[in-house]
């Protein structure tokens, strides 16, 4: 599919004369008005007690500061902090016993399942507090409530038509809330929770303990992770922590990630915690087991943590591998969906199934497919039973849960359970009914896709002078995140001539160019140019980049380098 440029409206400036003028352009595109909007300071966060639910949720957990506490976790980057949060808080702050539980995907599947209630009673707890999850665990709540365990459901994901019979629910998503910060991940609820706990604590007597703040760097990760909206509070909450990590005051595990990713504590950006961090973390999830990541951030020193990180590398690294031979069946098979190519593909709505993918890396899968085809894209694995267990990413404009929640009104006998949010969703289904799924799937998304926004439209930043293109902009727009989902990092378009162009690290293309008006030149590198199935040929002259600016720093030295993501006739 031919990709158009598409240059995002800018009215204007935000009128601060001490911000670069890039930066102004950038912010005034995203919708910022005002420099006011700009400060990302704690007393921006949306007030603690706004939040439904806390409330009642820290007179729970109170109630068992003598007791024993279980958190139970999702196998994701938001799940392993939200966990890694809620028990290094209550540990720090004198409760008696706390533990955690993840279920193993490959065994018990997603959330607080009855299977999980049984394992977690194994321990005897006298509460069970959920971290992003349990919103629709209907049989999981009541499970534990027939054991006499009290549950706190604390999650972000949309709820079904019937909440589960919680002691407490504490979810910005519920219906009737008034909350104003939908956005939130699951590490962010938690640390609402948390926030309002140590609030009461405090209240009741002058004991010295750590303040929540000092587990923000927790809550950046989990959030960048999970590809939330940066909305003005998520974004206070992922530049604080970025903040602390900074300032070198990370917990140990993210201090090992960050070493083994070879990235710089201190210049940490939102982009290293999603694309060097996340997978990582994230990787433990998907073909092991996430209690290696959550111990990892739980991990009290350099050396314990350091040998967990390894062993998440080291799982990343086989993930990679698994990755790569799925996407070249997947770019196979959609390929027959291609019309000219110019028109894209024939299905609004792309299903993927072959018997050998790995359910934890489906989701992966999904994602590459659906940037390369640009339709929403749901990658579906083997789950046992005659099971599929499926994993959806979506395009701007398509609400992916929504358009899943439309199929179950329609066809309620398609979809055995499904959950997510816009962009992203998980689901499963008999692998008997995935044909008529399928069909079922492209006609949903054709109602929902707006044909006024073209799928094969990139959005840009505009154009740069070669004047404008400097370390200095590169300096300023890396300072004027976090840059993250619907806050996007400043990306632009422009006219260059390739004078010199190979591939280094077998599949990356690294260049030479110069700008349009031939004044100057700049190194230039298009990661994952050569993918798995294709080999195209490396430019030459005249050529349209789709890029971001980047600090390329090597042996104490610092030069720009433009980060290519699309290279256009």
């Amino acid at each position: 599919m031919e990709l158009k440029i598409a240059r995002r409206g800018c009215p204007g400036e935000v009128g601060d004369a001490t911000l670069h003028p890039v930066l102004r352009r950038a912010y005034a595109a995203r919708g910022v008005r005002d420099s006011a909007e700009l400060a990302l300071t704690l007393d921006r966060l949306m007030p603690v007690g706004t939040l439904e639910g806390v409330d009642a949720a820290v007179r729970l957990i109170l109630e068992h500061r003598e007791r024993r506490i279980i958190v139970i976790g999702d196998f994701d980057a938001d799940g392993a902090t939200s966990t890694a949060l809620i028990v290094r808080c209550l540990r720090a702050w004198g409760f008696a016993s706390v533990d955690f539980l993840v279920p193993n995907r490959f065994e018990f599947g997603y959330g607080l399942t009855p299977e999980i209630v049984g394992l977690a009673a194994e321990r005897s707890p006298t509460l069970i507090v959920t971290v992003d999850n349990g919103i629709s665990s209907n049989a999981g709540v009541a499970a534990a409530r027939e054991r006499g365990i009290q549950v706190l459901v604390t999650d972000h994901h949309l709820p079904g038509p019937v909440l589960p019979e919680a002691d407490v629910i504490v979810n910005p998503n519920v219906s009737g809330s008034t909350f104003g910060s939908k956005a939130l991940a699951g590490v962010g609820v938690a640390f609402y929770v948390m926030a309002a706990l140590r609030r009461e604590i405090d209240a009741r007597g002058n004991v010295v303990m750590p303040p929540v703040t000092d587990f923000l760097d927790l809550v950046a990760l989990g959030t960048v992770a999970d590809l939330v909206p940066l909305d003005t509070n998520n974004r206070v909450l992922v530049a604080q922590g970025i903040r602390r990590i900074r300032a070198g005051r990370a917990v140990p595990g993210i201090r090992a990630l960050l070493s083994i990713g070879n990235r710089s504590m201190a210049t940490v950006t939102a982009a290293d915690l999603g694309f060097t961090l996340g997978p990582r973390l994230n990787a433990a999830g998907r073909l092991d087991d996430m209690s290696i990541g959550i111990r990892c951030l739980l991990a009290e020193t350099d050396s314990e943590a350091l040998a967990l990180a390894t062993r998440l590398d080291q799982l990343n690294a086989e993930r990679r591998e698994i990755e790569a031979r799925m996407q070249v069946m997947a770019l196979a098979a959609v390929s027959h969906l291609r019309e000219r190519e110019e028109e894209g593909p024939t299905r609004q709505g792309v299903c993927l199934f072959d018997p050998d993918w790995h359910q934890g890396v489906v989701g992966l899968v999904a994602s590459r497919i659906k940037d390369r085809i640009r339709r929403p894209v749901i990658a579906f694995a083997r789950a046992g039973d005659g099971q599929l267990r499926g994993s959806a990413r979506s395009v701007t404009g398509i609400h992916i849960r929504d358009v899943l929640d439309g199929m179950a009104a329609r066809h309620p006998q398609l979809i055995s359970r499904f959950g997510g949010h816009a962009m992203a969703a998980g689901l499963s289904l008999e692998e008997a009914n995935l044909d008529a799924f399928a069909r079922a799937f492209d006609e949903e998304v054709s109602r929902w896709r707006d044909p006024g926004i073209p799928a094969n439209h990139v959005e840009t930043d505009g154009e740069l002078t070669s004047e404008e293109i400097a370390l200095e902009t590169a300096q300023a727009l890396r300072e004027g995140g976090p840059w993250g989902q619907a806050f996007p990092e400043p990306c632009f378009d422009g006219r260059f001539a390739v004078k010199n162009a190979r591939v280094v690290g077998e599949k990356h293309l690294k260049m030479w160019v110069t700008s349009g008006d031939g004044a100057r030149s700049f190194d230039a590198i298009a990661f994952n140019f050569k993918g798995a199935d294709e080999n195209p040929p490396l430019p030459a002259g005249d050529v349209h980049l789709v890029y971001r600016l980047d600090i390329n720093e090597y042996k104490g030295e610092r030069r720009l380098q433009l980060l290519v993501d699309h290279v256009l006739p």
